[in-house]
């Protein structure tokens, strides 16, 4: 068992030394640690490939994208908006009551423990995108290793620990922890301040409940399910061409071990799609990531497959080799009103290359029937043409309620890692209505204190009048209380 008091004790000490570290060297240490998963790469790409059965290819982008986003969040640390740094003067003549001098800055947390996923050994791992947002807030992060891939987690933990003691940051910046009881018993200590999680729902709900169930309850992001409900106007199925084949390439990427993978296709009634079965005829079997997940898999495609006034349009396979389960996609149909007759058998996620087709009889009918089944996902997938553009509206606002990402064309899976990208939602996408992709990530970690009256030498650096750390600072003067409401003039 993992005596979880030295590592907790050791984030702890590291809190206040590494937020007090400047801009330019918390930054200087992200780009460390990326050049150092880049100069890796070889030698841990080929243990995730004998750990996660992921193709070279998949993993080679994955690498890419993680050390990427490390050297995007230290842009958006250096740059310093992120900390929201807001000045009022004092002002004795304010319009409500003479104000006091208030400054406020968006401050670390305090040690996070992030839960590694499984499906993307590098980009939601060790060193992904969780892990980013924690460091670059300036917290010390302790991450639980997933034990779909033990090895590559120590290995990438070895790489990252280096790069940053070699920057200068504080011992106990950056820990790996192991094992179900130790990631529990972190969470529940009372020295980690916020928690991240990427995985299953019924994992990610009680890890979050634990997070609540503390006497001092903290901040917890969990992306749990998603579905990602794509839907396609007549006039869209009769124009696209190559829908089918988008479709299927998103399912069956990755053995459809995607968060963001389409669960389900809306198309109308009597709309020709062409032939489902060859469009997956070609695609070879894929490993799933490790034994649990392949189990879990099969047992929810016999469910799908099982349940009532379902048709298969391709049926896929699922064997096992040596302890692994290997799959091709499986593709079936229902009509809506069987979707809605059986949704307890038919809409959870599935967690691999299976996807659902549902037939509709009236458009007009979609947004409604979309906030009555899907009420939070990552994602939702409008197909339309212009000449559709007044007949979704409000389809469109319903996707916008229920949904993180709304997309118009192509298909939910590959996720921009870009400051404007949201990757969360309304539960039970996620626990928390945040994202954990792109640099918005970061504000999960931080929380704000405004200081009132305080001496500049006993400000934080981005409150001081000098602004050593040359953030932006949005400073309200004496005096502009008494323009108020000037512009509703112009309306």
């Amino acid at each position: 068992m993992t005596d979880i008091d030295p590592i907790a004790q050791r984030a702890a000490e590291a809190a206040a030394p590494y937020a007090a570290v400047a801009p330019a060297r918390r930054a200087a240490a992200l780009v460390s640690v990326a050049d150092a998963l880049d100069a890796a790469a070889s030698d841990l790409i080929c243990v995730a490939m004998g750990e996660t059965g992921l193709s070279e290819a998949r993993l080679t982008g994955e690498v890419r994208r993680t050390s990427g986003q490390l050297r995007l969040f230290a842009e958006v640390v250096v740059d310093g908006g992120y900390l929201d740094a807001r000045i009022d003067e004092a002002d004795p003549d304010y319009a409500i009551g003479a104000r006091p001098d208030v400054r406020r800055v968006l401050e670390p947390v305090g040690p996070v423990l992030n839960f590694a996923a499984s499906n993307f050994p590098f980009a939601f791992s060790v060193a992904g995108g969780d892990s980013a947002a924690a460091l670059a807030a300036g917290c010390p992060l302790i991450v639980k290793a997933h034990s779909g891939h033990p090895e590559l987690s120590r290995r990438t933990a070895a790489v990252v620990a280096a790069a940053l003691a070699d920057a200068g940051m504080p011992d106990g910046v950056f820990q790996l922890v192991e094992g179900q009881q130790a990631g529990v018993d972190l969470l529940e200590d009372d020295r980690i301040r916020a928690g991240a999680f990427t995985g299953s729902t019924h994992v990610g709900r009680m890890l979050a409940d634990i997070a609540a169930a503390r006497p001092r309850p903290i901040p917890f992001f969990g992306e749990l399910g998603s579905v990602n409900p794509v839907y396609v106007t007549a006039a869209a199925a009769a124009s696209e061409a190559d829908l089918v084949s988008g479709f299927v390439a998103s399912v069956s990427g990755s053995a459809g071990q995607l968060c963001t993978k389409p669960g389900f296709l809306f198309v109308p009634q009597g709309a020709d799609l062409g032939d489902v079965r060859a469009a997956v005829a070609d695609i070879e079997a894929h490993r799933l990531l490790n034994p649990g997940i392949g189990r879990g898999y099969a047992q929810r495609r016999d469910a799908v497959l099982g349940a009532p006034g379902v048709r298969v349009l391709a049926e896929g396979t699922v064997r096992e080799e040596n302890g692994q389960r290997f799959a091709t996609p499986t593709v079936v149909e229902v009509d809506l009103e069987t979707l809605r007759a059986h949704r307890d058998e038919l809409l959870d996620e599935t967690f691999g290359p299976l996807s659902i087709i549902v037939r509709y009889p009236d458009a007009a009918a979609l947004p409604d029937v979309h906030r009555d089944l899907f009420p939070g996902n990552l994602t939702a997938t409008l197909h339309a043409t212009d000449a559709d553009a007044g007949d979704v509206r409000d389809l469109v606002d319903a996707l916008a309620a229920t949904s993180g990402r709304v997309l118009f064309g192509g298909w939910p899976t590959g996720v921009s890692v870009t400051s404007a990208m949201q990757h969360g939602g309304p539960f039970p996408a996620t626990t928390t209505d945040a994202t954990s992709v792109g640099t918005a990530a970061i504000t999960r970690f931080l929380r704000g204190v405004s200081y009132q009256n305080a001496p500049q030498s006993l400000l934080p650096p981005a409150l001081r009048d000098d602004n050593p750390w040359d953030v932006p600072q949005h400073r309200r003067a004496a005096g502009a209380s008494q323009r108020w409401g000037s512009l509703t003039g112009a309306i």
